[in-house]
């Protein structure tokens, strides 16, 4: 693992950032693909682990969610809107725009679903972190946000690569992937106006220059 911030660490995966998993302190926040089992056991060997919690339910975030839980013995919390979805991930096609990539990463990433012991809501404290609701990529999306630091966990309110090519960059996440792209530029907005100093993206590497960020929501259409 690699620290960020104080208390912060960012996995590693191959490729780098493609799809990311992060400690806030003993608190695991997402968890790749079902494949991803291994590489993130390996790497938190050591680290006092005491909750799993996602940003949102989706076959890239929640893939290796029941294994790291069961193995660890921890508790699992999700967004109450995606809280459905995590323990029947059945729910997450239903859920999502009918797209021939979005059916094969279902397909291929989705792993079991897992019984959610906390539901988050907004104004909910994470390992430090204030639980933010921005919905809009799914129904339960959350961040997490430090204001003392102003470190943020956006997950896929926003990418800073693209998912497929990775080629770097501020965007939007795909809006074949993405139920609701209006509201979920609504949310985005909101993020922005937070000006962190750090943001965390589910893909894609960290990005430190605050008004770059800022900019780029900004340029946001309505």
């Amino acid at each position: 693992m690699k620290q960020l911030a104080d208390g912060v660490w960012q996995l590693s995966g191959f490729p780098p950032n493609a799809i990311n998993v992060y400690v806030l302190e003993d608190v695991l926040i997402d968890a790749s693909t079902r494949h991803a089992t291994r590489r993130i056991m390996r790497q938190i060997a050591g680290h006092r682990i005491s909750a799993h919690a996602l940003t949102h339910a989706h076959p890239d975030h929640q893939g290796a969610s029941h294994a790291v839980c069961e193995r660890l013995g921890i508790p699992f919390w999700v967004g109450e809107r995606d809280a459905d979805a995590a323990e029947n991930p059945e729910l997450i096609g239903e859920r999502q725009p009918d797209s021939r990539v979005g059916r094969l990463i279902i397909k291929t990433f989705t792993g079991p679903g897992h019984a959610v012991d906390r539901r988050l809501t907004e104004g909910d404290q994470v390992a430090g972190f204030e639980v933010l609701d921005v919905p809009g990529h799914s129904a339960g999306h959350v961040a997490y946000w430090r204001a003392g630091d102003g470190v943020l966990v956006l997950g896929d309110v926003l990418n800073s690569q693209d998912v497929f090519t990775g080629i770097p960059g501020l965007r939007e996440p795909k809006p074949y992937l993405t139920p609701d792209p209006d509201r979920n530029r609504q949310s985005a907005k909101r993020l922005g106006a937070l000006e962190p100093k750090l943001a965390l993206f589910g893909h894609g590497p960290p990005v430190r220059d605050t008004r770059k960020l800022v900019d780029f929501v900004d340029s946001l259409r309505e």
